[in-house]
């Protein structure tokens, strides 16, 4: 058995003072620095993932679909007739949570909701995303400037703007582009 001998030294394992350890592991901090400083930037100005908590879309999406919304499109375009859209609801909703709901009718159109047909400027729509046809009457209404008409796909069960009015623009956070979960759904949302 090797013992040391009186005048061998024992090897020494001090602790290294904070500031040797914040030395070595400026790389590891730089590196998560940098990685929180982006993921924050893609999350509030390209995309972000959002998940779906109720059947106001359904078919189109079901309850607990997770979806990818991106959010750089609008900056360079309009939102158009059927894009499916993220936004925070009107504040006479009193609802400060996100809604998912589809983009109807545009700026100038008029709308209206009557015979279980969605009629726009005088056209009934063919829509073969919907749960059934509205069992309701609307009036028509003109989309004022700078706002939008959105509706859920499930007609009959979604709070949207036949109910609360009309979306204004500025509300608009993106546009659904990719649902990612569950696996057996995964691609892009039409």
């Amino acid at each position: 058995m090797d013992r040391p001998t009186p005048t061998e030294k024992i090897p020494s394992n001090p602790t290294p003072s904070p500031m040797k350890w914040l030395k070595d592991q400026r790389e590891n901090i730089q590196t998560i620095v940098v990685a929180v400083v982006l993921a924050l930037f893609i999350r509030t100005f390209v995309a972000e993932a959002r998940y779906i908590p109720s059947g106001s879309m359904e078919p189109t999406l079901q309850i607990d679909d997770r979806l990818i919304v991106e959010k750089l499109s609008y900056d360079f375009t309009k939102p158009q007739r059927r894009d499916v859209i993220v936004f925070m609801p009107p504040k006479k909703t009193n609802i400060d949570q996100a809604f998912i709901k589809r983009v109807i009718g545009l700026p100038g159109d008029t709308i209206q909701v009557t015979g279980g047909k969605v009629v726009i400027n005088g056209v009934p729509q063919q829509e073969s995303f919907i749960a059934q046809p509205p069992e309701y009457e609307m009036p028509t209404m003109r989309v004022p400037e700078g706002q939008y008409f959105v509706m859920g796909d499930n007609r009959n069960n979604s709070f949207d703007s036949h109910l609360w009015g009309f979306l204004p623009r500025e509300n608009v956070i993106g546009r659904a582009s990719f649902r990612f979960w569950p696996i057996n759904r995964v691609g892009l949302i039409e």
